[in-house]
This record gives C-alpha cells, sequence and structure tokens, in this order.
C-alpha cells in the first residue's frame, strides 16, 4: 500500500536530524566557553621587597594572593639581592606558580591593588625606586600577550638573575614561549652577574600553614580580658585543637571572692590539681585533624595567682608543689599577653554576667596585671609577646581581629632570624 505521505518519514527524521546538530552545536560552543572560564590557569609571578619588614612583606603578598588569586602551588626560596640600575636596600626576591581563574587584565588590576594595599606608591619619577612589594607576572601559561597595559612574559625576565634563579625552582622545564628554551637555559645564559643568596626563612601560602609550624600557642590576659573567645576564634578558622581551663568546676571560686583571704589557698590547691590533669592530658593527646593547639592559659597562670593572693610562707609551700608537678609539662612555643585596662575589664566582667565575678575589684585585678608583667619581665628565655588590647574589640570587629592575627604573625616569623 502508498503511504500518504511518502517523503514524511525521511524528511522529517532528517530535519530533526538537523535541527538537533544546530541546537547541539550552540550548546557545545557553550559548553566549552564555560569550560574556558572556570578553567585555572597556571601564572608564574615573581615578588620582591626592599622596604621596611621585607620578608614580612612578601608574606602578606603571599597570603592575599591565595585569598583572591587562587590557589598557590609553589613557592621558591628567598633570595636576597641587590637593588638593580638604583641605590637602595638590598632586595628580598622569590617567585610562585598559582593557579587562578582570572583574566590576564584582571589578574594584574588585582595585583596592583595588593601592592597598593601592602604600602607601594608609584611615582612619575624616572627609573626605579625602593619599593615594598613588588609583583610581576612572569607567565600566563604559555600566552603571549603585548600590549599598553601588559607584556607577557615578562620582556627582562632573561635578563635578571634574580628572577630566573628563584623561577629555577618552581618552574625548571617551562619553556619561554618566545626564546623556546627553559628556565635552567635561560639562567645558564644569563648576563646578569649579580650576588643572589638564599636565605633560611621560608615563605608560607597561607596562614594557617604558618601557624601550624608552632605546637603550642598560649594566650594569657587577666581576668575579661577575652582569652577564651579568641582562642575559640582561631581554633574555627585555622584548624586549631583548643586547650581552654575548665575553672568552673572549683567549689571554692565563688567562696574566694566572698572571702579572699579564707579561701586563697584550697582555691589555689584546687586550681593546681585540676590544671596539672587537664593541662598534661591535653596537650599530650595528638590530633590527627588539628595543625596545631590554642591554649586559653598556660601553666605558670597557677604561680602568678598564687603570689597574688596567697600570704608568703603559703606561698613557698605552693611554689615547691608547682614545680614538682609541673616539672615535666610542655611550655607554649609562644607566649601572648593580652593586656586590657582595669575599667575595660571590669566592663567586660560586668557583660557576661557571672555571678561569682560580681565582687572582683579593680585593685584586684591591677594586682594581677603587675603580676603577670613581673613575670613576664623575669622569664626573658621563653618567646613572650604582650599586646594591648585596650582599644580593640576582637569580638565584633574584623579588622581588630586582623590586627591580633598580624602581630602574631610578625612574630613568629620573625623568631625564624
Amino acid at each position: 500500500m502508498m503511504s500518504l505521505y511518502p517523503l514524511s518519514n525521511e524528511f522529517y527524521l532528517q530535519k530533526n536530524i538537523f535541527s538537533i546538530s544546530f541546537i547541539d552545536i550552540g550548546f557545545f560552543y557553550l559548553f566549552c566557553y564555560y569550560l574556558n572560564m572556570t578553567k585555572t590557569k597556571t601564572t608564574y609571578l615573581s615578588l620582591g621587597s626592599n622596604l621596611g619588614d621585607k620578608f614580612n612583606n612578601l608574606q602578606d603578598a603571599l597570603f592575599i594572593l591565595h585569598k583572591r588569586v587562587g590557589q598557590i602551588s609553589s613557592i621558591s626560596n628567598v633570595y636576597q639581592t641587590p637593588a638593580l640600575g638604583f641605590d637602595g636596600d638590598d632586595f628580598l626576591n622569590a617567585c610562585i606558580s598559582i593557579e587562578t581563574k582570572m583574566n590576564p587584565n584582571r589578574l594584574l588590576d588585582t595585583i596592583l591593588q595588593i601592592e597598593t594595599e601592602l604600602g607601594r606608591t608609584r611615582s612619575n619619577q624616572e627609573g626605579y625606586q625602593s619599593r615594598s612589594v613588588d609583583i610581576d607576572i612572569i607567565y600566563y601559561e604559555y600566552e603571549v600577550i603585548n600590549t599598553e597595559e601588559l607584556t607577557i612574559p615578562h620582556p627582562k625576565l632573561q635578563e635578571r638573575r634574580f628572577v630566573l634563579k628563584p623561577l629555577a625552582e618552581v618552574a625548571p622545564q617551562f619553556y619561554h614561549p618566545i626564546l623556546n628554551k627553559d628556565t635552567r637555559n635561560l639562567l645558564q645564559e644569563c648576563r646578569d652577574k649579580s650576588k643572589v643568596t638564599q636565605i633560611p626563612q621560608l615563605l608560607c601560602k597561607d596562614r594557617e600553614t604558618l601557624l601550624s609550624q608552632i605546637d603550642l600557642i598560649a594566650f594569657e590576659g587577666n581576668i575579661g580580658a577575652g582569652k577564651t573567645s579568641l582562642c575559640k576564634r582561631i581554633g574555627q578558622d585555622y584548624s586549631a585543637k583548643l586547650v581552654l581551663e575548665r575553672f568552673d568546676d572549683n567549689p571554692f571560686l565563688p567562696k574566694f571572692y566572698e572571702d579572699q583571704s579564707r579561701y586563697a589557698f584550697p582555691l589555689e590547691m584546687a586550681f593546681l590539681a585540676d590544671r596539672y590533669q587537664q593541662y598534661t592530658d591535653d596537650t599530650s593527646q595528638f590530633d590527627l585533624f588539628k595543625d596545631f593547639m590554642v591554649a586559653d592559659y598556660d601553666i605558670y597562670k597557677s604561680l602568678i595567682f598564687a603570689k597574688t593572693t596567697l600570704q608568703e610562707e603559703e606561698y613557698k609551700l605552693y611554689r615547691k608543689m608547682f614545680h614538682l608537678m609541673y616539672k615535666e609539662a610542655k611550655n607554649p612555643d609562644v607566649y601572648v599577653y593580652l593586656y586590657q585596662n582595669t575599667e575595660r575589664l571590669l566592663e567586660n566582667i560586668k557583660k557576661r554576667g557571672r555571678e561569682f565575678e560580681k565582687n572582683i575589684t579593680g585593685d584586684y585585678l591591677e594586682k594581677i596585671n603587675r603580676s603577670y608583667f613581673d613575670f613576664i619581665k623575669g622569664s626573658p628565655e621563653r618567646n613572650n609577646l604582650v599586646i594591648d588590647i585596650s582599644e580593640l574589640d576582637f569580638v565584633n570587629r574584623q579588622n581588630d581581629y586582623e590586627f591580633i592575627m598580624n602581630k602574631l604573625q610578625k612574630y613568629i616569623i620573625s623568631l625564624s632570624f
């Protein structure tokens, strides 16, 4: 039987195939465009500084690059080199490789913004000048770009030993897309004979990596300084194991604030025993999922408070017991004292509303502050850092919290020099 529509099956099938094919091609191009926009690009950057705290300038730059630009995949050693082309202090230089989704122009804009934030000022004067931080794009994969704003590869990288030496550590076999030579060959052929000296200090890609080099950080301070709140924030932000004092379990504490002379000795002895058990347990147990420990007290807190509250003979006995118990205890790698003025301490104590703290006086808090400073002055062998937080609110203001973390960061870095 002849079909009433002899061409319909083949014709409409072919038409649908072509129709679907065109749609598929459109989706295919859109998909490819999406992949290209979301794919990371391997970029190589050179960093230098010859003003101010040079190493910390480089470290700050890496932290910001890692946060805003992309994942830092490798970091070279740091090299000290003389200023090239102008009179100035020696530079510290390094190179990194970083995976970014930014296109070259956006990357350049971000780098310029970071340089400005870190204190670099540009002038219209001719020639080179000293700078707090200098970040150059060396390679953006194998792309070749030559515009008024940007030239990639960097046009003078093959002439600069202070770039090639660290670059050879992060990209030894990367071929220059124009010169068709890898970094090792460019370094061998470089005519720049400037002295490039490696320093022992190493940069970290982020602050968590830096903090993880420290085993234990102890934050100390007066009653109401905010030690526990700060430790909890650091623990949450940087994957730290918390070692927090459990003082609420001491049955003598409420009685002590009512009658200090009567309950001082049993209070301090109870704290001595409790802290010993808790501290040794917490600091000796390794946590596979935490990078370092942060504590809101130090073992010597017992001695500091005991010296403030006990009579002379009681304190002598107490000190003997302390040294017998704690002679094998772990000391913090960094000891941070958060100084808060008495007025703010009283305000904070009132805000948290603990019934047993309502009778704490300003005179008592001032005695404790003096005792802490006496202890710090008498312990120069410890890594002590004092931070004045009198005008800070690190619980509610991010900038204040960053101020404290920057102080800690710089101090940890200084320990390696």
